[in-house]
């Protein structure tokens, strides 16, 4: 696939969230039913955000958070399923990588279900020893939890 026409973006206004939920929709099992609200949160919070657009398509994207110094975490790395396998993804997370809010970073993690081998040809490793997660469920604001006592 000749993918010298694509271009990576880096700028948050040029996140579409329609075109994103839709791209999440046929290539992210993890994030088919993200809501246009949460995704809006989600990448007004995160920096970098790069996009990958084959014209007026956006074809992939992925995001980071970080402290700028110690650690990072990159999220959400997806591309079209017609365009995978032609070194986008690689590409996308070089891309990410080299920002300068993620370039300095002691540490950067990344988390995937079946992808292990693609990210450890790009340089990951496995890390068993700070495999947590607590599954955190959103705390009632006061103000509702008043009107549910009311009733």
């Amino acid at each position: 696939m000749d993918c010298r026409h694509i271009q990576f973006c880096d700028q948050r206004s040029q996140v579409n969230l329609l075109q994103l939920q839709e791209l999440f929709q046929v290539a992210a099992f993890w994030a088919r039913d993200r809501r246009l609200e949460d995704l809006e949160v989600a990448i007004a919070n995160s920096d970098p955000i790069i996009t990958v657009w084959d014209k007026a398509r956006m074809i992939g994207f992925a995001r980071a958070t970080s402290d700028g110094i110690y650690r990072a975490t990159i999220w959400d790395v997806v591309i079209h399923p017609d365009y995978q396998g032609a070194g986008l993804g690689r590409k996308l997370v070089q891309t990410v990588l080299s920002h300068p809010k993620i370039n300095r970073v002691e540490r950067v993690y990344l988390m995937t279900t079946h992808q292990q081998a693609f990210y450890e040809r790009i340089g990951f490793e496995c890390n068993s020893s700070t495999t947590l997660v607590l599954v955190n469920t959103p705390i009632e604001s006061p103000r509702s939890a008043l009107a549910a006592e009311a009733t």
